[in-house]
């Protein structure tokens, strides 16, 4: 797990006025909404005796811890102990970590680290967001394994007509070749472009979209780090835009958020039908990501076999290794 960057932890939607507890890298936050709509991101843990912040409630823009009802405002400080006599001062270790919050593309960002964010990458550009020809979706599914394989999963093509042969996948050849492909290295990711040939019919509802007849797939998949994924599919009917963020809860579990951009049938309800088929895939992934051993990718390089197809993974495997070793520090 990587430190000084940001973090997309949650759909904006799911933190309101009421404190909400999220998990991720092996620790606890609190996160809430004041009374102009802003979000506080705090460690959910109280200083006093270690009771969650999110079982407490808001007053005043802060928290009450659901113990002693001990005040923390926005930046962590403890403003109230209840149980104290008047003008009694308030221990300075009476504070918990605040963190730096942002808000873009329907998600929350915490920044974790110990560098000024401005020093540190930026979060990822997705312009399709307020492009209102593309209509969204959002979805999610835990995996009992380590964020590094499932992030590489998201973007390796080449399973994508073993493992989802049964799913949108079915409409390439079993023996599909990858025969040429670019990639493109950014300062905090890479890209590639790959032009899939021959492509027919998916299975399930979506093949009413795909022509009859044999059809070429462009499709591009990115990644930036410490953990976001982008696909981009343009095929007869449209293109689809799938953003993903892989929340590393602990170090043997993971929270896949996206959001889905498509832009045809794009009635709201139609929405259930491309999340079962959203559903279907993640779970078809979900089965073979469990199954690898080790759970993280290998530090090594060298411990495991790397082919032609395998250039975007590798450049990802290099990326991280690099930010581990050189400029970043890891997670104690």
């Amino acid at each position: 797990m990587l430190k000084n960057f940001w973090y997309a932890c949650e759909f904006s939607s799911a933190v309101t006025y009421k404190p909400k507890q999220i998990q991720m890298l092996n620790q606890k936050f609190v996160l809430y909404r004041n009374q102009k709509g802003q979000i506080v991101a705090l460690k959910d843990q109280c200083p006093h005796r270690g009771a969650a912040l999110s079982q407490g409630w808001i007053e005043e823009d802060s928290i009450r811890c659901p113990y002693h009802g001990w005040k923390f405002q926005s930046d962590g400080k403890c403003s109230d102990i209840p149980s104290n006599k008047p003008k009694a001062t308030i221990p300075n270790k009476a504070c918990v970590d605040s963190y730096v919050v942002q808000e873009e593309y329907g998600f929350i960002w915490i920044f974790y680290g110990d560098l000024p964010p401005e020093q540190c990458p930026p979060i990822p550009l997705l312009p399709e967001f307020t492009d209102p020809n593309l209509h969204p979706i959002y979805y999610e599914c835990k995996v009992n394994t380590n964020y590094t394989r499932t992030l590489e999963n998201a973007i390796d093509f080449a399973h994508i007509y073993v493992v989802h042969n049964n799913s949108f996948g079915k409409g390439f050849k079993r023996g599909q070749k990858i025969e040429q492909h670019e990639i493109e290295l950014e300062e905090w990711g890479a890209s590639i472009k790959v032009d899939f040939q021959n492509y027919t019919k998916p299975n399930g509802f979506l093949k009413y979209f795909i022509r009859p007849s044999s059809s070429k797939v462009t499709s591009k998949l990115s990644f930036y780090l410490p953990n976001i994924n982008k696909l981009e599919i343009h095929f007869a009917a449209g293109k689809i835009i799938n953003f993903g963020t892989h929340i590393p809860i602990d170090d043997n579990t993971t929270l896949i958020k996206r959001i889905q951009f498509r832009s045809f049938f794009t009635y709201p309800w139609a929405d259930p039908l491309f999340k079962k088929t959203n559903f279907k895939v993640s779970m078809e992934d979900k089965v073979v990501s469990e199954s690898q051993i080790p759970q993280a990718i290998p530090k090594d390089l060298g411990s495991e076999v790397h082919v032609y197809s395998d250039a975007l993974s590798l450049a990802y495997r290099k990326f991280y290794q690099e930010n581990l070793e050189k400029l970043w520090k890891q997670i104690n």
